[in-house]
């Protein structure tokens, strides 16, 4: 079969995807069962072969991203239960002080982002942000905007996030040199899209708050766990990973402390350490009972049970993209056209987000289309995995998941949604695939 042709089938798979969930309203898991098997048959993949396909396109999703998801799951419920997000919050914001109130809720966005499913940092942080405002007299989006920008950057970039780890498995990149890598990319993108749009953005401060939003009763602050302890918690994963991916290079392979580093640097078993922290510190230490320890844990995971098989379904394209060599094909393609291999695989991304509504299966889908230009191009693969979170971290439609959340949560219109979600989303994936093309120049 052609390239072109390969492609085209791809393509055809997507916009079924699409028409499928916009114009039929199908349930994304069966959109993308659907989607899937067409584009299996038309890749040609054997009739018997394609379940197969499918189960090991679940299942590979599935497997190494299921307990990750639940475990943030269970470490924001008591991170909001115990009163440490709003620790984190005062704290910031009292350090900060007015002036660099932005800076501050930047990177309490940052930290919820990569601590907690993109929608749970949403749900928290924001009642805590219409408190501040409130308090500071300052109009709402200013504050709301750097926020937003802080948590979704963090979601989509860091580990132990599911896109991100996602790719990192797919392209077999250094966790290390994502975060430093990452660092680099995201302090650009956070400074454009969240201290530069706000003061620039026309009738920001008369954006009207018609929403059924209140801001959160404050907990009394002597009974709140301590900073160290609250920020301590969601940190623990992007510790022990970057900790372990710099001491097992120092040391001999086969070792014991090889072997400790790959156990303890996994995403699975970091997340399980930050989720006992978690319940031990914030949870039985402060009184909680076995029953509600247990009662907050079986809700957390219920609230997310719908994403996680959506996302696992998104395994699905990506496994029949890969078994049908259609990422080759697209290597074959794109190595004739003018364009950094970045920016192709940032392009394919974008476009998947923007046409299926939902980041991380556009990254995971577009994983396993990209995968084979990393080593057809010598390219670095940490940097691979930040172009295409980059790509899966763009402008969204009215049928996205998050930008709904955002033009529900604060009741506004369709127009300023686009101008202030869709702009913060937009200049983030622009400039931090700016900033992965010019590292590119250095770093291979």
């Amino acid at each position: 079969m052609s390239p072109v042709l390969s492609l085209t089938w791809v393509l055809l798979g997507i916009a079924l995807l699409v028409v499928l969930n916009l114009k039929y309203k199908f349930h994304n898991i069966f959109s993308l069962l659907i989607a899937g098997v067409l584009v299996a048959i038309l890749e040609g993949i054997p009739l018997d072969k394609i379940v197969s396909t499918v189960q090991q396109g679940i299942g590979s999703i599935m497997g190494h991203l299921a307990l990750i998801i639940i475990f943030g799951a269970v470490i924001g419920k008591f991170m909001t239960e115990s009163g440490a997000s709003q620790q984190i919050a005062d704290t910031v914001i009292r350090r900060c002080g007015t002036r660099y109130l932005s800076v501050g809720l930047m990177f309490i966005g940052v930290i919820f982002g990569i601590a907690m499913f993109y929608e749970v940092a949403f749900l928290i942080a924001m009642p805590l942000v219409m408190n501040i405002a409130k308090k500071a007299n300052i109009p709402y989006m200013k504050l709301v905007i750097p926020t937003v920008v802080g948590a979704t950057m963090g979601h989509s970039l860091f580990p132990p996030q599911p896109g991100p780890v996602a790719l990192i498995s797919a392209f077999n990149a250094d966790i290390a040199q994502v975060y430093l890598y990452g660092v680099l990319v995201i302090i650009p993108a956070l400074f454009c899209a969240g201290i530069l749009l706000p003061k620039f953005l026309p009738g920001i401060k008369n954006i009207p708050l018609n929403s059924m939003i209140k801001p959160v009763a404050e907990l009394d602050p002597q009974s709140l766990p301590s900073f160290k302890t609250s920020i301590m918690v969601p940190l623990i994963p992007a510790i022990l990973m970057i900790l372990a991916s710099i001491i097992k290079p120092l040391a001999s392979k086969g070792t014991l402390l090889t072997q400790l580093c790959d156990f303890l640097g996994s995403a699975e078993i970091s997340m399980l350490i930050a989720t006992c922290t978690a319940i031990w510190f914030l949870g039985i230490r402060r009184g909680m009972t076995a029953d509600a320890v247990t009662n907050n844990v079986s809700l957390s995971i219920s609230q997310i049970a719908n994403v996680l098989f959506v996302i696992s379904a998104g395994g699905i394209l990506k496994q029949v993209i890969i078994d049908s060599d259609v990422g080759d094909s697209i290597v074959h393609v794109m190595s004739s056209v003018p364009f950094s291999p970045f920016v192709i695989a940032w392009l394919i991304t974008a476009v998947i987000r923007i046409l299926t509504g939902q980041g991380a299966v556009a990254a995971i889908t577009s994983a396993g289309i990209v995968a084979p230009m990393v080593g057809a191009f010598h390219l670095n693969p940490a940097l691979m995995v930040l172009a295409v979170a980059c790509g899966s971290n763009t402008i969204t439609l009215m049928y996205d998941g998050g930008f709904l959340l955002f033009k529900e949560t604060f009741g506004i219109s369709m127009k300023d949604t686009f101008k202030t979600w869709g702009l913060l989303e937009l200049i983030n994936s622009v400039v931090g695939l700016g900033m992965v093309l010019l590292l590119s120049l250095w770093i291979h």
